[in-house]
Protein backbone atom coordinates (compact mmCIF):
# COMPACT_ATOMS: atom_id res chain seq x y z
CA UNK A 1 0.00 0.00 0.00
CA UNK A 2 1.06 3.50 -1.20
CA UNK A 3 1.86 5.70 1.89
CA UNK A 4 1.47 8.64 -0.18
CA UNK A 5 -2.13 9.31 0.86
CA UNK A 6 -1.16 8.99 4.51
CA UNK A 7 1.78 11.47 4.02
CA UNK A 8 -0.67 14.20 2.97
CA UNK A 9 -3.18 13.62 5.35
CA UNK A 10 -0.58 14.45 7.71
CA UNK A 11 1.18 16.86 5.79
CA UNK A 12 -2.28 19.05 5.55
CA UNK A 13 -2.97 18.73 9.36
CA UNK A 14 0.50 19.39 10.52
CA UNK A 15 0.56 22.37 8.01
CA UNK A 16 -2.88 23.87 8.72
CA UNK A 17 -2.64 24.14 12.68
CA UNK A 18 1.57 24.36 13.28
CA UNK A 19 3.21 27.49 12.63
CA UNK A 20 6.52 29.54 12.88
CA UNK A 21 6.64 32.66 15.33
CA UNK A 22 8.35 35.57 13.73
CA UNK A 23 8.00 38.93 15.46
CA UNK A 24 4.33 37.22 16.60
CA UNK A 25 3.43 37.06 12.93
CA UNK A 26 2.17 33.46 12.48
CA UNK A 27 3.30 31.67 9.25
CA UNK A 28 1.80 28.49 9.08
CA UNK A 29 4.14 25.35 7.78
CA UNK A 30 1.99 24.82 4.57
CA UNK A 31 2.64 28.92 3.51
CA UNK A 32 6.47 27.94 4.42
CA UNK A 33 6.42 24.32 2.32
CA UNK A 34 8.09 23.04 5.74
CA UNK A 35 4.95 20.51 6.23
CA UNK A 36 5.81 17.96 4.00
CA UNK A 37 8.90 17.59 5.14
CA UNK A 38 7.95 17.25 8.62
CA UNK A 39 5.23 14.23 7.63
CA UNK A 40 7.47 12.47 5.74
CA UNK A 41 9.74 12.47 8.94
CA UNK A 42 7.04 12.01 11.83
CA UNK A 43 5.27 9.19 9.85
CA UNK A 44 8.26 6.32 10.18
CA UNK A 45 8.12 7.57 14.45
CA UNK A 46 4.07 6.95 14.12
CA UNK A 47 4.46 3.68 12.39
CA UNK A 48 6.41 2.37 15.09
CA UNK A 49 4.36 3.83 17.93
CA UNK A 50 3.17 6.47 20.23
CA UNK A 51 5.29 10.26 19.68
CA UNK A 52 6.60 11.56 22.67
CA UNK A 53 7.73 15.28 23.26
CA UNK A 54 11.70 14.13 22.63
CA UNK A 55 10.50 12.94 19.49
CA UNK A 56 9.04 16.10 18.28
CA UNK A 57 12.13 18.50 19.62
CA UNK A 58 14.39 15.85 17.25
CA UNK A 59 12.75 16.00 14.11
CA UNK A 60 12.23 19.76 14.60
CA UNK A 61 16.15 20.33 15.21
CA UNK A 62 17.13 18.12 12.17
CA UNK A 63 14.93 20.78 10.08
CA UNK A 64 16.94 23.87 9.42
CA UNK A 65 15.00 27.17 7.97
CA UNK A 66 17.14 29.83 5.82
CA UNK A 67 16.60 33.64 6.78
CA UNK A 68 17.60 36.42 5.31
CA UNK A 69 17.89 34.61 2.03
CA UNK A 70 20.26 32.54 3.41
CA UNK A 71 22.51 34.82 5.61
CA UNK A 72 21.35 32.70 8.62
CA UNK A 73 19.21 29.94 9.47
CA UNK A 74 17.72 28.41 12.30
CA UNK A 75 16.67 25.47 13.29
CA UNK A 76 12.45 24.50 13.32
CA UNK A 77 12.10 24.05 17.17
CA UNK A 78 13.53 27.57 17.27
CA UNK A 79 10.60 29.29 15.61
CA UNK A 80 7.80 26.74 16.67
CA UNK A 81 6.70 27.84 20.10
CA UNK A 82 6.46 25.86 22.52
CA UNK A 83 2.72 25.73 23.03
CA UNK A 84 2.46 24.96 19.56
CA UNK A 85 4.88 22.49 19.82
CA UNK A 86 2.80 20.23 22.09
CA UNK A 87 0.14 21.18 19.77
CA UNK A 88 2.01 19.26 17.50
CA UNK A 89 2.33 16.24 19.72
CA UNK A 90 -1.07 16.29 20.34
CA UNK A 91 -1.97 16.62 16.21
CA UNK A 92 0.82 13.26 15.73
CA UNK A 93 -0.49 11.06 18.38
CA UNK A 94 -4.55 11.84 17.37
CA UNK A 95 -3.75 10.88 13.66
CA UNK A 96 -1.69 7.79 14.89
CA UNK A 97 -5.23 6.91 16.28
CA UNK A 98 -7.52 7.50 13.49
CA UNK A 99 -5.50 6.63 10.61
CA UNK A 100 -2.42 4.06 11.54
Amino acid sequence: MSRTPLIERLAAAIGGEIYIDVAKWHLYLRDAKLHTPLAEAFLPLLEQGEVNRSHVQAVLQEVSVPLGGGQESLSLDRLVPKTNQDSLLELLNRFRQDNL
